[in-house]
């Protein structure tokens, strides 16, 4: 944005050097870039970031300075005298489309005479590097660089039925810009249109049909806004930009519209000449007005680490434009001007109060209080178990939340209902929010075996989106419920995959037991397939894919499977631990093999160990699984292992034995075992 310093003085006192302006607005957020000695004047190119389009015109920036230097700020008062009958008896407005154009204005003056414009007029454009046309259209530019907002003026002979119809465009219609050149726009576009053919590419640039001209004499003079995202899909997609495009993109004052109608009106009677016909069409949509924003004091020396006077304070929000509603000792309550969007929070009204007193007065070494974060249970949980599973070999991977109604249909262990669909693919073929990531994963899984990377291991931790059972009570659609899950895909056995899992659990809550219960599904071995319990909550499944799932998948390579809730995990994390001294007493080992029905589980096993051993049991591992003709049909031998010690005296070989010996006669007594000879 390039400003005028002689323009700028129109507005507010400027007795500072031109190099100290720049500077102090730079310090309060308008960037500056060069200053150039144009003619008499300095031009001024400012940076204005996307959020402050009430800073892409002279009266934006003069508000900026006045703030910053206490000053008043004088603004005009357009009131252009009307004459002859009403606006309506020579135009008429439609807008079709009031969610691109919430608001649009006509005036009309007759008689005017197109020329040159005068010197001053020419001076003023041509300083901010803009080229001059004839006195209409640089009124229109001098206004937009006045206060930012676009204007257009159309000869109103040109106008079929001197009508205006803001419409959206259809597919394939033609238009011809004033730069000449021809658009073929698509659906949705906003056109300013007349009885027979657009006539304005709304928000972007008005059309050749209807542009002033040496012989114009009766004019249409429109203030508008637009939809700053259909403006901008429609600017990228014509690759048309212009200054107008530029400021509807990011918005315009919407209360601001109808002064710039007047001022527009009022420069085109002084230097055209012309009658303006009695009043203005409006056609608005309702607004919502502004909430309310307040401060509190003691947050901006929270936040800046200074304390700014509570009547500095004040002064500065009135001046930017706010309207005061309360104020008292300990915070004040703003309504943001209509040209402030970007001012919705405290933290807004932190920023301004603390960008305008200047950043420069917070000494370098303020002492900015600290307050110490700490991480969610969640996200305490998701670091353990991704420690786990790196250390355990096993790489993160990344998949869509998206799939194809085949992949989706092909395992869905926690819910039966159909997936809910995207109205819109997000990729080809996919529609459907996953209710599992197990399919995601094996699809990642296949990728790698096709790249020759066979040796991978995976894990993913994300949502999937289970839906509702039935529709809820007056709901058409209602919500999925998203749930954190834990998956796992690796080529190792099922027994190691089970220990990875147990591994994870154990970590988050140490000797904790995970039950299987034994289940059937299609994709699976049999006997490979089971649900994973603590207690009587449901963890996951777990299972070793057969013929059919890797066929499915297109796997080459035997691959395990598992699923866990993370809800489930962070139920049963333990994270603040609390250690014991190591003993100084030594442990003793002993390996027990033990002879059961091939219907026995090893976590019955497990389970009764502990419970017999009591407070001497320190480990007990699962050590191997065996099978011959000695033991005999139906049956298998387990090999226990069990390190016992005693915390309070050392521990003997008799006491290691008696230790062993009841666990041997519980096993036989409870499970059916017998010690192998």
């Amino acid at each position: 944005m390039i400003v005028s310093w002689n323009w700028l003085k129109e507005y507010v006192l400027l007795d500072m050097p031109v190099s100290q302006l720049a500077e102090r607005l730079m310090m309060a957020g308008l960037n500056h870039e060069s200053t150039e000695d144009v003619a008499g004047d300095f031009a001024i190119d400012l940076e204005v970031t996307s959020n402050r389009p009430d800073c892409l015109g002279h009266i934006g920036v003069a508000r900026e300075v006045a703030v910053l230097y206490d000053r008043p700020l004088e603004l005009p008062s357009p009131a252009p005298t009307e004459s002859g009958p009403a606006v309506t008896k020579h135009a008429s407005v439609d807008v079709q489309c009031p969610e691109i154009c919430p608001r649009y204005t006509a005036r009309v003056i007759r008689g005017a005479k197109v020329g040159p414009s005068p010197a001053w007029l020419r001076g003023r454009l041509e300083t901010l590097g803009i080229a001059t046309i004839n006195n209409v259209v640089d009124v229109t530019n001098y206004v937009l660089m006045e206060c930012g907002q676009p204007l257009h003026a159309f000869d109103l002979s040109k106008l079929a039925g001197g009508r205006i119809i803001v419409r959206e465009a259809t597919a394939g219609e033609k238009f011809e810009a004033i730069n000449h050149k021809s658009y073929e726009l698509s659906a949705g576009m906003c056109v300013i249109a007349d009885a027979k053919r657009p006539v304005a590419l709304g928000g972007v640039m008005g059309g050749a049909d209807t542009e002033v001209s040496d012989s114009t004499t009766d004019l249409l003079i429109e203030a508008a806004d637009f939809a700053p995202r259909s403006i901008r899909d429609t600017a990228r997609r014509l690759n048309l930009h212009s200054d107008s495009s530029y400021r509807f993109e990011r918005g315009v004052d919407p209360a601001g519209i109808d002064w710039a109608s007047r001022r527009c009106c009022e420069l085109i009677l002084e230097l055209a000449g012309g009658a303006l016909a009695a009043g203005v069409v409006d056609v608005a949509a309702p607004r919502a007005s502004a909430d309310p924003v307040t401060l509190r004091y003691s947050q901006l020396e929270r936040i800046l680490g200074i304390e700014i006077p509570a009547d500095e304070v004040r002064r500065i929000l009135v001046a930017l434009g706010a309207n005061e509603e309360s104020a008292d000792s300990q915070q004040v309550t703003v309504l943001p001007p209509s040209w402030r969007r970007d001012l919705s929070r405290e933290i807004d009204l932190v920023e301004e109060a603390g960008r305008v007193h200047g950043y420069d007065a917070i000494p370098e070494d303020v002492q900015v209080p600290m307050v110490r974060s700490a991480k969610r249970q969640h996200d305490r949980v998701m670091d353990r178990v991704r420690f786990v599973l790196t250390a355990a070999g096993f790489d993160e991977a990344m998949t869509t939340s998206v799939v194809t109604a085949e992949i989706a249909e092909t395992f869905s262990p926690w819910s039966d209902v159909p997936p809910l669909r995207t109205l819109t693919p997000v990729l080809r073929g996919a529609d459907c929010l996953r209710r599992s990531l197990v399919p995601s994963l094996l699809e990642a899984q296949h990728t790698n075996e096709a790249l020759a990377n066979r040796d991978v291991d995976l894990f993913e931790s994300a949502h999937v989106y289970l839906p509702p059972s039935g529709k809820t009570d007056g709901a058409e659609s209602p919500l999925p419920s998203e749930e954190m899950m834990l998956a796992i895909t690796s080529q190792r056995d099922l027994l190691a995959v089970k220990g990875v899992v147990e591994a994870i659990v154990d970590d988050l809550r140490p000797g904790t037991q995970i039950d299987v219960r034994g289940g059937e599904h299609e994709l699976f071995e049999t006997d490979g397939y089971g649900e994973l319990w603590l207690g009587n909550q449901r963890l996951g499944v777990i299972g070793q894919l057969g013929e059919s799932g890797l066929s499915r998948f297109g796997l080459r390579t035997a691959t395990v499977i598992a699923e866990l809730s993370v809800a489930q995990l962070e139920a049963i994390a333990s994270l603040d631990r609390r250690f014991q001294p190591v003993s100084v007493f030594p442990a003793i080992d002993r390996d027990i093999n033990l002879i059961f029905d091939e219907s026995v589980r090893w976590a019955d096993v497990a389970a009764l160990v502990k419970k017999t051993a009591g407070r001497l049991l320190e480990r007990i591992e699962y050590r191997g699984t065996y099978r011959d003709e000695r033991i005999g049909a139906g049956k298998k031998s387990l090999l226990v292992f069990v390190s016992l010690r005693d915390p309070d005296a050392t521990l003997t070989n008799a006491d290691a034995d008696t230790v062993r010996d009841r666990i041997v006669t519980a096993c036989s007594e409870r499970l059916g075992g017998a010690l192998r000879g």
